[in-house]
């Protein structure tokens, strides 16, 4: 048997000393900073039939990082090497697979559960979580490491069920549906499709691309290593940190861009995408259509060096009037015009917002966490909130970045963890003093306000009332010293 079809499974009476919900990079660090911390009784529960995350989720043609791997894996796991600078979906998959194998959390893990809820208990100290097959298990630290785009997001429009054709989102690809020959529409301009669509328009007989707002592209500077530089990523210790260290300080020059005004950065990164623009996209007409009408950096910046050419295929038509309803043979927009199509695939992002939905997690007092977040989530450190003893979050509310790589910010929460189960050995709760938190908050989102996430345009940054719930507005340096250590004095304890 592999090691996987090893794969430990019982129902769970013993207490364990740390629950991890969550296979995808998010629980895959916690699990390996738990087990370096010596956590012997833990446990990782994933839905899924596998480690993975949104990386085993999302197989659409052309899925692949914006990041470069030198920043975009971990910083203490470089066993396996990846044939190009942007790494696709199947190796960032193998490169989970191979940490999950190398730090022995296979036998820690059990795929396929559910999690439905989690309450507190203050008597014991401990949580008690609950999964769909009936079966719960009982911790002292909870982690939730669901992340942030985990949930497909389905806009609301009318007729999206009547449709008679085939039709799936981007992150639930359906590969046995053919798409050569036949019009296909998608709907939505951003991340996953500006990858799917080059592809897609390759195989389909007509592709109609239903845009709300465009998005700012900055070129995708990638290609396949040589056979030498593979074996010197693999094979020589260090090789890959000078990469990772400029990677890491552009990353960091980058957060300027996100300021509202116009910093030298902004002005860069807006005359480099209008160039990218210009030059691939010579007819004035379609140019004006993809060029967007809001501040750049308000929405995500894409990387793509394929995108702008697919939209000039003889197949393809990008529309730009606002879609009315679907219907059985297609997309009525606005103006009245009948898109007849065959397929449609929904391109239309997550509910990155909705933090840990659907789980419901209870704290002290009956306190329902859902309710608390009901302006918004918020965390302290983006990992803890008062009332919700020893629960850490990771890739929690306003963790996300523009630029940089979240897996640096994870490593900090890696770091503020591993603290948090030490204190642990000598405190039965850490509970985070409410005047810190709503401090730490209150200042977090005076500073977004300044940021051009805050200009008003329409991004999975923020929740319907405008609250900035997922990005962080700082260098990654000023977060890392943030969570070096759990400071007590932050803390009630017990």
């Amino acid at each position: 048997m592999n090691a996987r079809a090893e794969t430990r499974v019982e129902t769970e009476t013993a207490l364990l000393d740390v629950l991890i919900i969550g296979g995808g990079f998010s629980g895959l660090g916690a699990a390996i900073q738990a087990r370096k911390q010596g956590c012997r009784r833990l446990r990782v529960l994933e839905k899924g039939p596998d480690f993975g995350g949104v990386w085993r989720e999302n197989t659409y043609p052309g899925a692949a990082c914006d990041v470069p791997w030198h920043l975009y894996s971990f910083s203490f796991f470089k066993k396996m090497g990846f044939s190009r600078r942007y790494p696709r979906q199947p190796e960032i998959l193998d490169y989970i697979h191979a940490c999950a194998q190398h730090f022995e959390l296979y036998q820690d893990a059990e795929f396929g559960v559910e999690v439905t809820s989690a309450q507190w208990d203050d008597d014991s100290a401990t949580w008690t979580v609950h999964a769909a097959d009936g079966r719960s298990w009982r911790t002292r630290a909870l982690v939730a490491g669901v992340g942030q785009l985990s949930r497909p997001g389905w806009p609301e429009i009318p007729g999206r069920d009547d449709f008679a054709g085939d039709a799936f989102h981007s992150a639930e690809w359906d590969h046995e549906i053919p798409l050569e020959g036949r019009r296909v529409g998608v709907i939505g301009t951003g991340a996953s499709a500006i990858q799917f669509i080059p592809p897609v328009a390759e195989q389909a007989a007509h592709l109609t691309v239903f845009q709300r707002s465009p998005p700012y592209l900055l070129p995708r500077l990638d290609g396949p290593y040589g056979k030498l530089n593979r074996l010197l990523f693999r094979y020589v210790p260090g090789y890959e940190r000078p990469f990772r260290f400029a990677l890491w300080k552009s990353g960091e020059i980058s957060t300027d861009a996100f300021d509202r005004g116009d910093s030298p950065t902004q002005r860069l990164y807006l005359r480099v995408s209008r160039w990218h623009l210009n030059r691939q996209v010579k007819d004035p007409e379609l140019r004006a259509k993809l060029t967007p009408d809001y501040p750049i950096g308000c929405k995500r910046i894409l990387f793509s060096s394929d995108y702008y050419p697919a939209m000039q295929r003889d197949n393809v038509h990008l529309e730009t009037v606002g879609i009315d309803q679907i219907n059985a043979k297609g997309v009525r927009t606005k103006d009245g015009v009948q898109h007849d199509l065959d397929v449609i695939i929904w391109g239309t992002g997550f509910k990155a917002t909705e933090f840990l939905s659907p789980i419901r997690f209870t704290g002290r007092h009956g306190k329902d966490l859902h309710e608390q977040w009901s302006t918004g989530a918020e965390a302290y450190v983006g990992m803890t909130v008062p009332d919700f003893p020893n629960l850490f979050l990771m890739y929690g509310p306003n963790t996300n970045l523009g630029g940089n790589s979240i897996i640096f910010m994870i490593e900090c929460q890696m770091r503020y963890l591993s603290d948090a189960l030490e204190k642990l050995r000598d405190h039965r709760m850490l509970n985070v003093r409410e005047d810190v938190y709503r401090d730490y908050n209150d200042r977090l989102q005076q500073r977004l306000s300044s940021t051009v996430w805050a200009a008003g345009c329409s991004s999975w940054y923020h929740n319907e009332s405008g609250r900035i719930t997922n990005n962080w507005p700082g260098r990654t340096a000023e977060y890392r010293r943030l969570t070096r250590r759990l400071d007590l004095e932050d803390y009630e304890t017990a």
